[in-house]
């Protein structure tokens, strides 16, 4: 019965989905020219409120377990497994404070609306998987622009998404290298469980009624140990917490 209602449940989120990436690219386009990086934020963190109110239709419920008080006079780390493509709107909206900058694949950089714009011109990287020496370029000029402008990086160092929720090796030499390049920064362990369970038909129907939590681990400054030490223990620190 809960599968046959996802059918038409999906259909009504596809809609609201595809709808609010259609509004908001002009919107996004607009804040850019005229009001300039802080107006362009404020856009995507609105188009990220109102994915995440689509995402409701489904009957998808957030819970973020966050006991820290998060600074924002230095950039944070942010550090998490990936499920699915929709860990990210919760991130954007609820660290909205920290301006959270995605480490995001070069193929999401053209063809989907408000999405590859905002990867674009928002302050992210897009990065090839294939040409590790050009992505580690990439990122070390990256870290150059967090620590300049005090803004935030997240970074899922599966490299692709957990299609069960089991935890994959993490990909090492970029975490390292924004650790060895952002000295001052705290980095930000997030366990996300759940969030596999939409696609657990595939991308139609999407399953409903998921609970998505995301657990907000102590903050570890970079400064109190060698990145390759640090590396170890955030990925053990995130997988322990996977359900």
């Amino acid at each position: 019965m809960k599968k046959i209602l996802s059918y038409p449940l999906s259909v009504i989120f596809y809609i609201f989905f595809f709808l609010t990436l259609l509004i908001f690219h002009p919107i996004q386009w607009v804040s850019l020219k005229l009001g300039g990086y802080e107006a362009h934020k404020k856009s995507v963190d609105l188009f990220n409120f109102f994915l995440l109110r689509s995402l409701n239709v489904l009957g998808t419920r957030y819970s973020i377990d966050n006991k820290y008080n998060l600074p924002t006079d230095r950039p944070c780390i942010f550090v998490a497994n990936h499920q699915g493509i929709y860990d990210i709107p919760p991130l954007i909206w609820h660290f909205r404070e920290h301006h959270p900058k995605f480490v995001s694949k070069k193929e999401l950089g053209k063809g989907i609306p408000s999405i590859s714009f905002n990867l674009r011109h928002g302050g992210s990287v897009l990065i090839d998987r294939k040409n590790g020496r050009e992505a580690l370029v990439k990122m070390s000029k990256f870290a150059d622009y967090l620590n300049q402008n005090n803004r935030s990086a997240v970074i899922f160092p599966e490299g692709t998404r957990s299609r069960t929720g089991a935890p994959k090796k993490f990909a090492v030499q970029g975490l390292q290298l924004l650790f060895k390049k952002m000295p001052e920064a705290v980095i930000v362990p997030v366990t996300i469980n759940n969030s596999w369970k939409l696609f657990k038909y595939g991308h139609f129907p999407l399953g409903i009624g998921t609970h998505i939590m995301f657990k907000i681990h102590e903050p570890i400054p970079v400064k109190s140990d060698a990145p390759e030490n640090l590396v170890a223990l955030v990925e053990r620190t995130i997988t322990a917490d996977i359900k």
